[in-house]
């Protein structure tokens, strides 16, 4: 049966993204606001948990309950990756590669060895007025980053895709070997697909399996495991195809569900709840919503 999506947020006029959940409170990003917020399960409330991100967009926590996040970037800083400390610091963990600034930081994912892992598109507009000018972009591609801590301090950065143009999101399987990653491409000659990329001994991508093709309508922008190793996704829009949706894809890239969203383009999700069973999405509009499923959530954390 559809899930019944239950609005938690309205839309404030701006993309909401990011969702992660910590055991208890759900966190996501008002991007053009600069906001990281609060949702408190317990109390319904939605607050303002830190202001001046840069447009932030994705989060996620580490093992340790970390909290990183891609800043996109604004007119006075950002574009980098970062780590908020319990202190109240930010980190930047990388903001250039090559010598040259990053695009727009989207996405990220952590792995059991401490490796930091980001993909970088540019999307005109998407980190404010300074964005929708391509003559800020100072890289001639848009990759995926692999970010290795190393013993002194800091990381080191290292791209491990060739051939993706603008990806979005990103996300593990189960046992770490596979990096699935969104090709959402804009224009009528980029790809919209689900990629499944092999991770190999020393943290490269070997060459990736395309495990569903959208066409021209619009792919995924964000994706969660659920526990039993299936890839939930937001992806859709308006405009044509299936419409907005969340979709539950097998490791394989079967469609094994599709779930309706109300909201012109859904952006990304997580599970949360006391089990992991309820899924939370946000969307282009700024909605917060979830859902009760019949699924339950694989999350690096908390484990």
């Amino acid at each position: 049966m559809p899930w019944q999506f239950e609005l938690l947020s309205p839309p404030y006029g701006g993309v909401s993204e990011g969702p992660a959940w910590d055991g208890s409170i759900l966190w996501f990003t008002h991007i053009q606001q600069s906001r990281i917020m609060h949702y408190n399960p317990a109390s319904g409330e939605v607050s303002v948990w830190r202001e001046n991100t840069n447009c932030a967009n994705g989060l996620n926590f580490d093992r340790q309950g970390r909290l990183y996040a891609c800043e996109g970037g604004s007119e006075i800083g950002g574009r980098q990756v970062v780590r908020y400390n319990a202190d109240g610091t930010v980190e930047v963990l990388a903001s250039r590669f090559d010598g040259k600034r990053l695009n727009i930081p989207n996405d990220i994912a952590l792995d059991p060895a401490g490796r930091v892992w980001f993909t970088d598109p540019y999307y005109e507009g998407a980190a404010g007025p300074w964005s929708f000018d391509i003559a800020n972009k100072e890289l001639d591609h848009d990759s995926v980053y692999r970010l290795d801590p190393i013993t002194t301090g800091g990381y080191i950065i290292s791209r491990v895709t060739f051939d993706t143009t603008r990806p979005n999101g990103l996300l593990f399987s189960k046992d770490f070997a596979t990096l699935y990653v969104a090709q959402s491409g804009r224009r009528e000659d980029e790809a919209r697909q689900l990629r499944a990329y092999p991770v190999t001994h020393g943290g490269g991508l070997g060459p990736p399996t395309v495990l569903h093709d959208f066409g021209a309508n619009r792919g995924i922008d964000g994706m969660v495991l659920d526990s039993e190793g299936n890839i939930v996704a937001t992806a859709g829009w308006e405009l044509g195809g299936p419409g907005p949706m969340i979709y539950v894809f097998s490791p394989s890239g079967e469609v094994i569900e599709q779930h309706p969203v109300p909201c012109k383009r859904p952006t990304n999700c997580t599970f949360g709840g006391p089990d992991l069973s309820t899924l939370y999405v946000t969307t282009t509009e700024g909605h917060l919503f979830r859902a009760q499923t019949e699924r339950r959530g694989h999350l690096f954390y908390p484990a």
